[in-house]
């Protein structure tokens, strides 16, 4: 058992936040924990780190176990480059290699006496190292670095980088020290597509245990095995992962409510037995009887439904005409840096069109191009255009919540705007908050409201779901599926990307690519072979790769194979030639010579590793 919490309970002044919560988690285990915004996730994360002590109950660790925590907002600070900082982590090994040869480099001066303690301790080293795999922390420290997308990017020092890119530095330092329990609070943020799913499938493998707070449905999906739920300061458990926990808790709450009401039939019947014979002599005996029953009894809960979630409806007044975006032989270009190269769009009425690339492929710059009036962009007849910003640009973070809805819609009664606002989750209480008062997810509900108001035909949203929570995610979805008009939207939400889009428009390499079909047929189709950039004038289109690409990867995969073939012959050695450091301690000469081939076993083993790190 790596930690457990039995009956604690925590608040603040005196208002508890978190009631009477048990549960455990044991070595290896995948847990996925949920609950709305405010419900208390992050001070339990808290209470398990020890950084809170409860106000009863009490909080379980093991002892000296090695607790991982990323932190929603949890950017990592050093003022080393990002290679030497992920380094720092491998310091023992670094130690122990160099102990080695240390020993190895005494064999030469050491007196027969000492040679067999000599070879023993060379020994011990060689089974520690083997054991912690530290002659290939560099390969492991490139193999994080790359696939959370800082390949280009060792020499850069990390105190100069962004809070986004610090937090992700944090998750590959939590990744290489590999603790007994890895708690993650949103690591699906500032991630892209292709970064998710490296990160998946890096985690499945991952020894240690881990307890994962996250918006991503897929994510959960993918890694966890059980799910807790926090729910008005209560914990619930539910084995199975997120989309067997939706089906589980629907069950539980029809289950509890039936015997809650199958027992208030119950009482009923008693209590009216009670009134009607209590007073007669005959029967007051077995009317008593029924009254100490219900005093015995013990008397459920009424069963509270989940939490309502917000309700959105997007509605159009008028139908454009079919071609309802057109964009003709442009550039995409920002602070100097090209982004598209001479692409070529058109976007059909009905279609809902994911636009997704890697993280500075320029998306959010193509929506805005899209809108900007720029004499290469075309929008149909009766096009009309609404436009959610992922920064919330657009609101005055000075005004109140209902004056900064009806600045934007003003033909909505105060009536229909208190009750478009009251759909979408923001209350009485909150009409008279400043909008920089809002927590994200309340920010984020305002701007959908605002969207809703508007009856765009033609809606183009900048990742809609950011700062959502789980429900309200989902109900957005609903109502985007059931939305007649035309849709292009960017979302690192795969779940909400596969549920909605009929099409995907893809940005790699400054090359734009059109896909007709759903998210899925588009991962089937790059998993299969890659997609023609479309109206890139440099390149042709019959075909993918010229005949002199193809037999470089041709050979380039043939290479592959023969390091693969050779690092396992090299392996296979050094192991023989460690056993035989123990046949041999009191032959100083045969000593020597194993010692100096093990050293060029390695040197030729780091240099494999070099190039095979340029071909993968």
């Amino acid at each position: 058992m790596l930690v457990s919490l039995d009956n604690v309970t925590f608040g603040y002044s005196g208002v508890p936040n978190v009631e009477n919560v048990s549960f455990s988690i044991s070595e290896g285990e995948r847990v996925g924990f949920v609950g709305g915004n405010g419900e208390g996730k992050t001070t339990l994360l808290r209470l398990i780190l020890g950084e809170l002590v409860p106000d009863g109950g009490e909080v379980t660790r093991k002892n000296g176990a090695r607790i991982g925590y990323l932190e929603q907002r949890g950017g990592f600070a050093s003022s080393l480059s990002v290679y030497d900082a992920m380094r720092e982590v491998f310091r023992e090994d670094e130690e122990l290699i160099a102990r080695l040869h240390e020993a190895q480099n005494g064999l030469g001066t050491a007196s027969p006496s000492a040679l067999p303690a000599l070879s023993s301790r060379i020994e011990s080293l060689e089974k520690r190292i083997a054991a912690r795999d530290s002659y290939h922390y560099d390969v492991r420290i490139k193999t994080v670095l790359g696939g959370m997308g800082f390949e280009d990017r060792y020499t850069q020092i990390v105190d100069t980088m962004s809070g986004g890119e610090r937090t992700k530095l944090k998750l590959c330092r939590l990744l290489l020290e590999e603790p007994e329990l890895l708690i993650l609070d949103e690591p699906t943020n500032h991630l892209d597509i292709k970064t998710l799913f490296w990160l998946e499938e890096y985690l499945s493998s991952f020894k240690g245990a881990i307890l994962v707070v996250s918006h991503d449905r897929y994510f959960l999906d993918k890694l966890t095995s059980r799910t807790l739920e926090l729910e008005r300061g209560r914990l619930t458990s539910y084995r199975g992962n997120y989309s067997k926990y939706k089906i589980l808790r629907e069950e539980r709450f029809k289950e509890e409510t039936r015997a809650y009401e199958k027992q208030q039939e119950e009482i009923a019947k008693l209590k009216d037995y009670v009134d009607r014979n209590l007073v007669r002599a005959t029967t007051a005996k077995s009317a008593l009887s029924r009254v100490n029953r219900l005093d015995r009894m013990e008397v459920l809960e009424k069963p509270l439904p989940p939490p309502r979630p917000p309700r959105f409806c997007f509605l159009t007044e008028e139908k454009p005409y079919e071609r309802v975006l057109e964009a003709k032989d442009f550039r995409l270009e920002a602070d100097g840096k090209t982004l598209i190269g001479r692409a070529s769009f058109t976007l059909m009425r009905g279609e809902k069109c994911a636009l997704v690339g890697d993280n500075g492929t320029g998306k959010s710059t193509l929506l805005k191009f899209f809108l900007s009036g720029d004499g290469r962009v075309t929008l149909g007849r009766f096009v009309k255009t609404a436009y959610y910003d992922q920064e919330n640009a657009d609101l005055d973070p000075e005004e109140g919540v209902l004056d900064a809805f009806r600045s934007e819609c003003r033909l909505l009664s105060q009536t229909d705007a208190r009750k478009t606002l009251a759909q979408a989750g923001l209350f009485a209480e909150d009409m008279d908050k400043k909008v920089k008062e809002l927590s994200g997810g309340m920010r984020a509900k305002l701007e959908l409201a605002i969207l809703e108001a508007k009856k765009g035909n033609f809606l183009l949203l900048d990742e809609p779901t950011n700062h959502l929570d789980l429900p309200a995610r989902e109900s957005l979805e609903d109502a985007l599926s059931e939305y007649d008009g035309t849709l292009l939207f960017v979302s690192h939400d795969r779940r909400f990307i596969e549920r909605i889009a009929t099409s995907v428009l893809y940005i790699e390499g400054g090359n734009l690519t059109y896909f007709k079909g759903g998210y899925d047929d588009f991962l089937a189709a790059q998993r299969a072979s890659k997609p023609v950039p479309m109206s890139t004038k440099e390149k042709k289109t019959d075909g993918f790769r010229s005949k002199e690409e193809r037999a470089r990867e041709a050979r380039e995969r043939a290479r592959v194979r023969e390091i693969e073939k050779r690092l396992e012959e090299l392996e296979r050695e050094d192991a023989e030639l460690t056993e035989k450091l123990v046949l041999f301690a009191s032959d100083y000469k045969k000593l020597m010579e194993i010692a100096a081939r093990q050293e060029e076993i390695r040197k030729e083993t780091d240099a494999l590793y070099s190039e095979y790190e340029t071909l993968i």
